[in-house]
């Protein structure tokens, strides 16, 4: 009997590819549960300097911020949505797989009984034909009595022969039935897949719209964001370990490969995010004056020597704020800045508050971003009331307005 091409080409697929199969449904497996890692950790992506606030100046920053927890809600959502409906896919997926695995199976089991079927109907043929002849021979024989024994050996073989025909018949319907059964499953795998790439597109494209204003900040400041990263991770390790891209594997679809390289991309960008949320939440980008001031002396060379801060002028006793957590490590008189206040942050930064009418707090006292100081004044070496503010890294003076309009572009 000649069988139709889909049967055929069916038939080889599934004569050659159980192992590929089930190791395809692993890796779609390991793909799932990199979904999973990256959706879960993509709340990561908007989770950032929840913790700022204030008044005057830093009332735009508070404001953002409220936007942003919104989008972040917005986020997390739809994260959680994906999640589901990954998750559902996965599952869909190994009921495929395992539907795929019966198919071929019971395919090869219809194979063996069709061929069974078949020899058995040439045999009946072969049979009936013998029988066909005998009568013939007998039916000029003298003994008349065999032709009656012969022809009911006939009418068996004819039965037989319709019955195993029918039976042939039959399990060559249920061999086509398996094969569009096959292809069926084929083709939901396929849409699966392809909803997985529109999953992990969005996530690339959510991932490319947090870095660059991040990565535009830390240049704006002057810090190597390298550096900066990798002393976070020294530092942080304990909120999430290290990371630990997946592995790849020579055997499988590549389809699944790519998946598991754009899986794994994602993974590690959003530990860069993460990274530089810790950095963003430890760095001094708060205002040191909430109240109306003039911007009277701007960072860089005045009168013939180097200014290492800006001047912000106001009323004398004018609140003076910590422009994020840190340790105050000086706290009294200096020449030239009269009372100082010197805190130390993270990640090698410190700030610098002089000429206060007023100091209030004292060495080794620990203080909060916008938590109060000190009063502005006109102490030391001042032409007026006014605050001298410096931002160092590692000891360099570095322009603090940088620090302010970067924060101000990301939040």
């Amino acid at each position: 009997m000649t069988r139709s091409p889909v049967t055929a080409t069916a038939d080889t697929d599934f004569a050659t590819s159980p192992r590929r199969g089930l190791g395809m449904a692993r890796k779609v497996g390991i793909a799932a549960v990199t979904g999973w890692a990256a959706i879960a950790t993509s709340a990561l992506v908007i989770d950032r300097a929840a913790g700022m606030g204030g008044t005057g100046p830093d009332g735009l920053l508070e404001s953002r911020l409220t936007q942003l927890a919104a989008e972040r809600d917005a986020k997390a959502g739809e994260a959680a949505d994906a999640q589901k409906r990954f998750a559902a896919t996965i599952d869909q997926v190994a009921a495929m797989q395992s539907q795929l695995l019966a198919s071929e199976k019971r395919l090869r089991e219809l194979e063996s009984g069709l061929g069974a079927a078949q020899a058995s109907l040439h045999e009946a043929r072969a049979e009936a034909d013998t029988a066909r002849r005998q009568l013939a021979a007998l039916s000029t024989d003298p003994a008349a009595r065999r032709a009656d024994e012969m022809s009911v050996t006939l009418d068996i073989l004819s039965g037989e022969l319709s019955a195993t025909a029918a039976q042939r018949d039959a399990t060559a319907a249920r061999a086509d039935e398996a094969v569009r059964t096959a292809e069926a499953l084929t083709a939901q795998r396929d849409e699966m897949v392809r909803r997985n790439q529109e999953i992990f597109a969005q996530l690339e494209d959510a991932v490319e719209m947090s870095v660059k204003p991040l990565d535009d900040m830390f240049a704006k400041v002057g810090v190597d964001s390298d550096k900066l990263l990798e002393t976070v991770r020294r530092g942080y390790e304990g909120q999430g370990g290290p990371l630990t891209p997946m592995g790849y594997s020579s055997r499988g679809n590549a389809a699944i490969s790519e998946t598991e390289a754009r899986a794994n991309e994602i993974v590690v960008s959003l530990g860069r995010i993460n990274n530089y949320r810790i950095a963003v939440s430890k760095l001094p980008l708060a205002m040191p004056v909430k109240s109306a001031f003039r911007f009277t002396s701007p960072f860089g060379q005045r009168w013939g020597r180097g200014h290492e801060g800006i001047d912000l002028a106001g009323p004398v006793g004018t609140p003076i704020y910590a422009t994020g957590d840190g340790v105050v490590t000086y706290a009294g008189w200096m020449r030239g800045y009269g009372n100082l206040i010197k805190i130390r942050h993270a990640l090698g930064t410190e700030t610098r508050y002089g000429h206060l009418s007023r100091i209030g707090v004292k060495a080794g006292q620990k203080v909060s971003r916008n938590s109060l100081i000190g009063a502005m004044g006109n102490t030391g070496r001042s032409t007026g009331p006014h605050l001298h503010y410096e931002v160092r890294v590692d000891g360099k003076a570095m322009n603090p307005m940088s620090f302010i309009k970067a924060a101000q572009n990301v939040f």
